[in-house]
């Protein structure tokens, strides 16, 4: 078995915890709710495996790499990345709800990986600018950060369609109160934020080893400073103007749909980052 076939299976178990969240939060079947996070654990945990193995196969082909440098492996790595964080915060806060908002993006990231016509699952060697452990400490600070960024996300989208307190008790019960999701909002952006922030300095460092500059204006690196600078208002108004609610919820979606842009868009405009050029 190899790794490409280990993690389509992961994305047809993240599809059927995604679902299961679902079917829990909308029925309020607390047993299913654990179904789900059992079957995302073993999501996370094929998930690993098949990163790993990935990994050994390339040196088995003589490459010898991590696998972190092309379209299908940063995807890979973002919905074990948004598992793995996800999983700590339910871990930690006991709230399941989450996950129905949030378990169909980690699904989406690796179903995008396995099952597009488009994206090769490949292993292929390094471009020498590449090579190097730069590398690895700025993808994997990148995607963590970018995880932090998701579930805020996701939990941005949940205090907008929060029904309130002059709403059916029914659905109420099914989202934790305002102030969780805006406290739960603002504490992943804090994480989001510090994790881009060392992504964005080690890939200065990383430019400068591969291309004798810190900085070039490649447009990965100018939508990166966009999505910094919009994260880092969101944190400004958030701690200097008490901001909270909806626009703190409505800048983070901005945030988020910079990041999309950031990670997916670019990839359209001729550039060093582009995953199309390797």
């Amino acid at each position: 078995m190899n790794s490409s076939l280990i993690l389509s299976i992961v994305t047809f178990v993240y599809g059927a915890a995604a679902l299961l969240y679902i079917s829990a939060w909308i029925f309020q079947k607390p047993l299913w709710g654990k179904g789900a996070t059992a079957l995302l654990w073993a999501g996370f945990l094929g998930n690993t495996a098949g990163f790993c193995l990935r990994w050994a196969e390339s040196y088995q082909m003589g490459i010898g790499r991590i696998p972190l440098s092309n379209l299908y492996e940063s995807l890979v790595f973002f919905s074990l990345t948004m598992a793995a964080l996800y999983l700590f915060v339910e871990w930690k806060t006991g709230r399941r709800e989450v996950g129905a908002f949030f378990g169909p993006l980690i699904f989406l990231a690796i179903a995008y990986a396995s099952l597009s016509p488009n994206i090769s699952d490949q292993i292929r060697p390094l471009v020498p600018a590449l090579k190097s452990n730069w590398l690895t400490i700025h993808v994997v600070t990148c995607f963590l950060g970018y995880a932090g960024f998701a579930l805020a996300f996701a939990t941005s989208i949940m205090f907008l369609i929060h029904p309130g307190e002059g709403s059916n008790r029914g659905w109420r019960t099914r989202f934790p109160a305002p102030e969780v999701l805006d406290d739960l909002t603002y504490r992943m952006v804090v994480f989001g934020f510090l994790f881009l922030s060392l992504g964005i300095i080690s890939g200065s460092v990383w430019a400068n080893s591969a291309w004798g500059s810190y900085w070039s204006w490649d447009p990965k690196e100018t939508w990166s400073l966009i999505t910094w600078i919009i994260y880092a208002v969101l944190l400004h108004v958030r701690l200097m103007r008490s901001w909270t609610g909806k626009k703190i919820a409505w800048l983070s979606i901005l945030g988020f749909a910079a990041v999309m842009f950031t990670y997916f868009g670019v990839n359209f405009l001729p550039g060093l980052h582009s995953y199309g050029s390797f």
